[in-house]
């Protein structure tokens, strides 16, 4: 496994993230889905936008653009466009992909451009100063909310789904293994694919809700996830609060890049 980690990274370690953070467990498990899948690094491309998460694009030595706040999707979609052959992967944090991003993220869904879209959901802007976001569930704490959140959070499983995503998958850094998994056959999805991945903060979220230790992070993500077989037994009430990890969603559609394809051929036909 640690020729695996030397081969994906550049050697520009140790990472900055604060100590119990979930972020390295992610990038770890896309350095094996990456293995796994066996792409040639050059044929890679890693988009992430702006956050605590989109420092993995400094890190990963693949094709890798550092873009600007919630527009990962937008730079990734002219990407592949311009280069369908590409295999892309978006790394985004929760207020990244569904706060500034949400309407990239709701287009691209629905464009079901070939792509996989990591969400890493701490459930709170890390970088900046620890606000709440779109993805922070209802009565949690944050410096913005310090009496608690009234806000709906979005589900992201929902939200994808109903946009048009043909793969959505939700893990979480406990599971490891399984989110590594998934990842894999996220990235061998013809279409637009998400995966969220629920990550530990322990410094911007733990901290303001009883959870200031990773360890006790770690332990909530355990206790807290139901797989999708599971949650299928369970009521509406047993379900209150529980994490649901597995794929949930897969269909297949017409891809964006092979539309475009189609369209740039009948219209060379057209002037010929």
């Amino acid at each position: 496994m640690e020729a695996v980690y030397e081969k994906y990274f550049r050697g520009n370690l140790p990472h900055i993230w604060c100590p119990g953070c979930g972020n390295g467990i992610v990038m770890s498990a896309l350095a094996r889905a990456l293995d796994k899948l066996g792409y040639p690094q050059d044929d890679v491309l890693m988009i992430s936008g702006i956050g605590c998460s989109s420092r993995m694009t400094g890190y990963m030595d693949l094709n890798t653009v550092h873009t600007a706040h919630g527009r990962a999707l937008a730079f990734a979609t002219g990407a592949k466009v311009a280069e369908p052959r590409l295999k892309v992967f978006v790394v985004m944090g929760d207020g990244d992909a569904a706060a500034i991003g949400g309407n990239h993220f709701i287009h691209a869904c629905r464009r079901n451009i070939d792509m996989t879209a990591i969400v890493i959901n701490n459930s709170i802007y890390g970088m900046t100063g620890g606000q709440f976001s779109p993805l922070t569930p209802l009565g949690k704490k944050a410096t913005t909310a310090p009496y608690g959140s009234i806000d709906r959070a979005f589900n992201l499983v929902d939200l994808a789904r109903g946009a048009g995503a043909t793969y959505v998958a939700r893990c979480d850094v406990y599971h490891a293994v399984q989110l590594t998994n998934l990842i894999v056959e996220a990235a061998n999805h013809k279409g637009f694919s998400v995966v969220e991945a629920v990550a530990t903060c322990p410094i911007s979220y733990g901290r303001h809700n009883d959870m200031p230790a990773p360890a006790a992070m770690m332990n909530w993500l355990k206790e807290s996830t139901v797989t999708v077989q599971q949650a299928a037994k369970m009521t509406e009430e047993e379900l209150q609060d529980k994490i649901i990890i597995g794929k949930h969603f897969e269909t297949e559609a017409v891809e964006y890049c092979e539309q475009m394809a189609q369209l740039l051929a009948e219209a060379k036909a057209g002037e010929a």
